[in-house]
């Protein structure tokens, strides 16, 4: 039974866009249960080292002050096993004396206000034996268990290549600076847990936060239904969630714990720095014949955060040799975390800036050079593609963007002082899914409710939830209500990894499905009903009215077929995942990014004037929230481009430059003439019933190496690292 298509492909106002703007959203902070107390870390001020003595007096003299915790006095805590957490064992909240990096929690404050807290905390007097920590990448050795792939000779191959290129990239670490910080609210009743937490995945939260405490899952209620942001920080959880419970339980009063925004820089993890080792060869034809990938990223020294980083040099372009390593390398550090296209996008800066290199060696087109190593199968594994319209994407791109205009001599265009040239990229990232349930119920007044236990971090999923819903159920986007943000709705991945919509939508789709089935065979059924005997696969839904195809008079509405059957409601449950087994197909979402720079000849001052972003990513449920997440996408890849990177003082381990005035984002100052491409007509069926691929990580794969490719292009100077600064060109 098909239905007709309304609301999916509509660009929308989002649903939750009225409760947003006028400041009624409840973020995690904003929760003010009775008797709440205010909770403020105390951090530490060494990089390495133990701790010696903690003076908690002065402190505890203060008015207001309910207690304080340290490793002195903190309840032992179970050991616990990884939960989704990296290899390694978890920093544990207060059960040692060991400082493993600059700013790691090693007292709490807990306060009846928070300016108490914030007064007290200043006054405690920590003292340590410290060591000098490791925190230069480039001096500490690396972990023994690299991770490695190869195929064919790569390095014979390479010997023999026609042309060869032997590069080194190094990418700065970068920081998600979402605009909510992290930030929770515990209380205790009895051996219950309520959380209004952060998170990007509530039922995550709830079996990590139980087995730091040793307690039942279900004795824990998380509850987040808007996120101001977050790009992969609140994933996890951090030990910060953990301190708040602990004082919760000691106080026996709710307990609110807000990080700051230097605390941010320290107490959640972050994009890890690379080191990026390229060796390429090609015929004078420019087809490759060899790679060999050399990579470093660094890591905490207790656990091990390894992305997958590798995957585009093995993939995206047809290389009959490859051989790759990945290296950690552990520092006196936090543990690093996933940030938006997590490993793809760090991988993608070198291999895409390294083919901008090869075809100017070549003196040919960048696109023309792709399209020449465009491969047939997934050379990774042997797998045929879902779909691939890469070449698609370049050639759309190239004609939106006039690429006809720019020259392949760099350097040869100008506009006064400034240089001018243009790049380009590709980026591909996987389509993750993962199983995932929503119930629906349609009530009695035509109106239906959708629930899932999935999250929302910004993109708008409950409003392309919506849209899925409607559709299916034949409603206006008005009656039904998508509730999201709660542990205990039916079970569905984190919301990461582009993977919600296919992944929450598909279960949101076979919950409507049914539940629509369900009201036209109860018509059908209904001796009443003026659809009674009407065959179900000719009877569909529009406006909360079923009617017969073929006879659209004949029909009633949702509201008097309840009626008469004295039923409250309707009520299914759906579910979705994707099939067990090996994998029968390759699937990824691809992109190809534009850019034109321009680059001041005296100043150094990098300017992106225009970026395009041509995307297959499969079928677009809301264009307005696609533009949403590609926008921004470029605007982040820009940051990362020119301005973002964290200043670490080796001495101590210190960042220095923890904050909004010195860790540099673009601002609207910065943003440049932007727009979104989404091929039409590409709907991945084979990776899930909806047809779409996810779109929040694909979109910033690819604009640092276009970005820093359009820099070559418009001075000849070829800048390897990232961000690319005024001093590195002058």
């Amino acid at each position: 039974m098909s239905q007709p298509q309304a609301a999916v492909g509509a660009s929308v106002a989002r649903v939750d866009a009225r409760l947003r703007v006028t400041g009624k959203a409840k973020y995690a902070g904003d929760n003010n249960p009775d008797g709440v107390v205010h909770a403020v870390i105390v951090d530490s001020s060494v990089g390495r080292g133990r701790i010696t003595a903690v003076d908690a007096g002065p402190a505890l003299a203060q008015p207001g002050v309910l207690t304080v915790i340290s490793h002195l006095n903190a309840p032992r805590l179970p050991p616990v096993e990884s939960n989704g957490y990296p290899p390694g064992e978890p920093l544990r909240a207060f059960q040692d004396d060991q400082v493993r990096f600059f700013g790691q929690p090693v007292a709490v404050v807990v306060a009846t206000t928070l300016e108490v807290a914030q007064h007290a905390a200043s006054l405690m007097q920590v003292t340590y034996h410290a060591e000098r920590p490791s925190t230069d990448m480039s001096a500490a050795p690396p972990a023994d268990d690299p991770e490695t792939y190869a195929r064919g000779d790569a390095d014979q191959a390479l010997k023999s290549a026609d042309v060869q290129l032997d590069l080194a990239y190094r990418m700065a670490r970068q920081h998600h600076n979402a605009m909510e910080p992290a930030g929770i609210v515990a209380r205790w009743d009895g051996d219950k847990l309520t959380l209004w937490e952060k998170t990007q995945a509530v039922q995550f939260a709830t079996f990590n936060m139980a087995g730091e405490f040793g307690i039942p899952p279900e004795n824990i209620h998380v509850i987040s239904p808007v996120l101001g942001g977050a790009f992969g920080n609140a994933f996890r959880t951090w030990v910060h969630s953990v301190i708040a419970v602990m004082a919760a339980r000691q106080v026996g009063r709710p307990v609110k714990l807000v990080l700051t925004r230097k605390q941010l820089y320290f107490g959640i993890g972050y994009r890890p720095a690379y080191s990026y080792g390229l060796r390429m060869g090609s015929d004078r034809r420019g087809r490759l014949t060899a790679a060999v990938h050399d990579v470093d990223s660094e890591t905490s020294s207790y656990e091990t955060h390894l992305e997958d980083t590798l995957v585009p040099g093995r993939m995206l372009y047809s290389t009959p040799n490859v051989k790759q390593i990945h290296r950690s390398v552990p520092l006196d550090v936090n543990t690093p975390t996933w940030m938006r296209g997590p490993g793809y996008s760090s991988g993608a800066y070198p291999l895409e800036s390294a083919m901008d290199e090869l075809a100017h060696e070549l003196g040919m087109d960048p696109i023309e050079l792709r399209r020449r190593n465009e491969p047939l199968d997934d050379q990774s594994n042997g797998l045929q593609f879902s779909t691939r319209r890469l070449r698609e994407c370049y050639t759309t791109g190239a004609r939106a963007f006039d690429w006809k205009r720019r020259s392949l001599k760099p350097g040869s265009r100008r506009d006064g002082d400034w240089h001018l040239g243009m790049g380009m990229a590709a980026g591909v990232y996987d389509t993750q899914r993962a199983a995932a349930q929503a119930s629906v119920r349609l009530n009695a007044d035509g109106t239906a409710l959708v629930q899932s236990g999935t999250s929302d971090m910004g993109p708008g999923t409950a409003t392309s939830m919506t849209q899925v819903a409607a559709d299916a159920l034949g409603l206006t986007m008005r009656r039904v209500i998508f509730r999201l943000g709660d542990s205990t709705l039916p079970p569905a991945a984190g919301h990461f990894g582009s993977q919600t919509m296919a992944s929450v939508g598909s279960a949101v789709q076979d919950g409507c499905d049914k539940l629509r089935k369900k009201a036209i065979a109860l018509a059908v059924r209904d001796e009443g009903s003026p659809l009674h005997g009407a065959d179900t696969a000719n009877v569909e839904v529009r406006g909360g009215r079923l009617y017969v195809k073929d006879a659209p008079g004949r029909g009633e509405t949702y509201q008097r077929l309840l009626a008469r059957n004295n039923s409250a409601y309707l009520e299914v449950l759906g579910s979705w995942a994707p099939p067990e087994g090996p994998a029968r197909y390759s699937l990824y979402a691809y992109a190809a990014t534009f850019a034109e720079v321009a680059v001041h000849s005296r100043l150094g001052l990098v300017r992106v004037r225009r970026m395009l972003g041509v995307y297959d990513a499969g079928r677009i449920i809301s264009p307005a929230l696609a533009d949403s997440q590609a926008l921004g996408a470029m605007i982040g890849g820009l940051g990362a481009a020119l301005l973002e990177h964290t200043i670490t003082d080796h001495r101590d381990g210190r960042i220095v430059n923890a904050n909004f005035a010195d860790y540099l984002v673009p601002t609207h100052a910065d943003i440049p003439d932007i727009r979104a491409i989404y091929l039409a007509g590409g709907e991945d069926r084979i990776a899930d019933p909806i047809g779409v691929k996810g779109l929040a990580e694909i979109v910033c794969i690819g604009v640092t190496p276009a970005i820093s490719n359009a820099v070559f292009n418009a001075t000849g100077r070829r800048i390897r690292q990232l961000p690319i600064t005024p001093e590195l060109l002058l």
